[in-house]
């Protein structure tokens, strides 16, 4: 690929912090280690090494929206400090081309003395513009930050979200090649983000590349052309949002993908025998989920194998696991969970999503307080579960998601986790747009 492609390289980059036990251990490394060498002993180290990023590398073409994700600490705000030359790596390359915006730290650069036009038009001189350039978009500038009456007051005097926004407002209307944005849009209210995230399409559209360090998956998944996924400092992923956002919350909620031998071996028994249940019949033995019309093969499935979701049945209408659906049909879906060992109140959970990786709808059992759930989990058993529902979703593709789960505190154990399992396709509808049909009433009279 020709570099005029590429907005951002990095190649095997790490960042090594020295921690010392005191102030004292801190002298000893500034002194001690060229005492030892004149006197031809081997020098000690007074500090503890800690690798905040370790050999991560990849590219980013311009015009690409990445987002990076990963738990706290797992290095995304040292990464980015490094992509815009405010922090030294230890080792590795940084390549970019072009102007960077960045918005690290809510009004980072910014003067609370100051006013607010004083920090426009030196944040922007910074970024590169001319004071000509400035005043062409002072104007633009206030009136995406909404602080018009209070632009010539001090920054000390703003809101949180008011300095944010003229942040952004700064950032973004100077037209970068790069922007970084480190959770900076989480501060401010939705009527914001939406203008944020409109202002990011433009931008987009633009030739801009764009870096989004965000924790809300959705916002990965909806405007991100490609993820990153940082854990310990090592970037475990990179490639397709939706692909990224499921190993994130495999790190989050558990440790691997579904490997119990005897699961495994029920589905092998299962593809050998090829046998075809009746439609009506859910399977109590052997895994037929994925033999059903309509499941997804490019499912996400993990847990630790304690409990299995074996088979399902969906019908619209009567008509077992239709090839569409129409809007305005009962759906029913039933569920055959098999727990494996005892499990102490269980969650079944499923959520709907579009084709994007968006939640329409998601529940569980102990949302919606169904305690008749709560008491199975007996191992050994396996139980029916059933879900009856209005289609109310528009046109398109959509994908359900099954699981099953239990709680320890604050700690989600994940058992059996489907994702993206059952493929549902809803026929053309011309009577309405978005989501969901609403079935508005809508009524008119002459006055």
């Amino acid at each position: 690929m020709s570099s005029n492609e590429i907005a951002i390289r990095v190649e095997g980059l790490s960042k090594c912090y020295e921690i010392y036990g005191s102030p004292r251990d801190r002298l000893k490394q500034f002194v001690m280690p060229r005492l030892q060498r004149l006197a031809g002993q081997v020098s000690k180290q007074y500090f503890r090494e800690f690798w905040a990023l370790k050999d991560v590398s990849f590219e980013i073409k311009k015009g690409e929206t990445v987002g990076i994700i990963g738990r706290n600490g797992s290095g995304k705000s040292t990464l980015l400090q490094m992509i815009c030359g405010t922090l030294n790596p230890t080792s590795g390359i940084i390549q970019t081309n072009g102007r960077i915006a960045a918005l690290l730290e809510l009004g980072s650069g910014f003067n609370p003395e100051f006013t607010g036009r004083d920090n426009v038009y030196m944040n922007a001189t910074v970024l590169g513009l001319t004071t000509a350039e400035i005043d062409a978009r002072f104007d633009d500038i206030v009136r995406f930050a909404d602080i018009d009456q209070f632009i010539d007051q001090p920054v000390k005097t703003y809101s949180s979200g008011m300095v944010v926004r003229l942040a952004f407002a700064v950032q973004s209307q100077v037209e970068p090649d790069i922007l970084i944005v480190d959770e900076a849009l989480s501060v401010g209210d939705a009527k914001f983000q939406v203008k944020c995230f409109e202002r990011l399409r433009q931008l987009k559209e633009g030739g801009t590349s764009i870096l989004l360090v965000t924790h809300s998956s959705e916002q990965i998944v909806t405007h991100c052309s490609k993820a990153i996924l940082l854990d310990g400092g090592v970037a475990v992923e990179y490639g397709e949002p939706r692909h990224v956002v499921n190993r994130y919350v495999d790190i989050l909620f558990g440790k691997e993908k579904l490997e119990s031998t005897e699961l495994t071996s029920h589905a092998t028994d299962s593809q050998q025998a090829n046998k075809q249940l009746p439609s009506s019949l859910l399977s109590t033995t052997s895994d037929e989920l994925s033999t059903r019309h309509g499941y997804n093969p490019h499912e996400y499935r993990w847990g630790d194998g304690a409990a299995a979701i074996l088979d399902y049945c969906l019908t619209a209408d009567g008509e077992h696991y239709p090839s569409a659906i129409r809007t305005g049909q009962i759906i029913v879906l039933r569920l055959s969970i098999k727990f494996l060992r005892h499990l102490v109140r269980p969650i079944l959970g499923l959520t709907i999503k579009t084709r994007e990786g968006v939640t329409v709808y998601g529940v569980n059992s102990e949302t919606i307080e169904l305690s008749s759930f709560q008491a199975l989990g007996i191992a050994g058993t396996v139980v029916e579960a059933q879900a009856v529902f209005p289609c109310r979703l528009a046109p398109g593709d959509y994908f359900v998601s099954l699981g099953i789960a239990t709680k320890e505190g604050e700690n989600v154990m994940p058992h059996d986790r489907r994702y993206d399992a059952i493929h549902l396709q809803v026929r053309p509808d011309k009577s309405f747009f978005g989501l969901v049909d609403l079935s508005f009433n809508l009524s008119a009279k002459q006055l």
